[in-house]
């Protein structure tokens, strides 16, 4: 049984058909990539996944529950968590407050309005920044961090509810390419109790982070299959790569 499955998704805006029956499948602690050229349809998809945007048609089905008609807070509750490009970090905060502000969300109102979470939390906050190389600025303003340092600070936020999937809309947007190496190490280990599904760009990036790949070409499903069998698809070859 997947862990995701988005079937049949439609999507209009008006007269403009952003998704013609979309569809994709997720197993569990699988990697997922969607490429496909700009205006491909990638974006919406996630954003329907996740709630932000509703299906005109179709289904989206998570953990063994249609989720289509949920919000996105209820989608978080049932263990989906969603990064989009631009940053959301609180700048004026720090590393060590914005970790334990999303960590805040997942408990009660009464442990909150006691104040009894900042030191209960405090090792995981440290264990968090530690993951993502950031242990050592946990006391400095977000701000301070360059784009790559806070892209890891969001996607350890994002991480910090335990979701069972994570989306992550172009992570390494704006980034070196030494951050972008970095960015590929500190996702592997989340793999051991977390599902992917990343919308990127860098071909390079995603093949070697990727179980699988989706491929959308105006709003439909090209291809889908392994990293190898995607590299070696002749319709891939002909339409996407030339594009991009």
């Amino acid at each position: 049984m997947p862990l995701l499955e988005a079937a049949g998704i439609v999507k209009t805006f008006g007269k403009l058909t952003a998704l013609d029956g979309a569809a994709l499948t997720v197993g569990e602690n699988e990697f997922h990539g969607l490429i496909g050229p700009n205006g491909s349809g990638k974006s919406t998809l996630m954003k329907c996944i996740a709630g932000a945007e509703t299906p005109t048609r179709g289904s989206v089905r998570f953990a063994n529950g249609d989720i289509t008609a949920l919000s996105p807070a209820e989608r978080a509750r049932a263990g989906m968590s969603l990064k989009f490009q631009i940053t959301s970090v609180l700048p004026t905060l720090t590393l060590y407050d914005n970790v334990l502000l999303a960590l805040q969300a997942q408990s009660s109102l009464f442990d909150l309005v006691f104040s009894r979470t900042r030191g209960a939390l405090h090792d995981q906050v440290m264990t968090m920044l530690t993951q993502f190389r950031l242990a050592d600025r946990a006391w400095d303003a977000a701000a301070t961090l360059s784009h790559g340092q806070q892209q890891w600070l969001e996607i350890a936020m994002a991480l910090a509810g335990k979701p069972r999937l994570l989306l992550l809309d172009e992570p390494t947007g704006g980034m070196s390419l030494e951050e972008r190496r970095v960015t590929g190490e500190l996702l592997q280990p989340i793999r051991q109790h977390c599902s992917l599904v990343i919308v990127e760009h860098d071909l390079d990036f995603i093949r070697d982070i990727c179980d699988r790949l989706t491929v959308l070409d105006q709003g439909r499903v090209l291809e889908s299959g392994t990293v190898a069998e995607i590299q070696a698809s002749k319709n891939v070859q002909e339409i996407y790569l030339r594009r991009a």
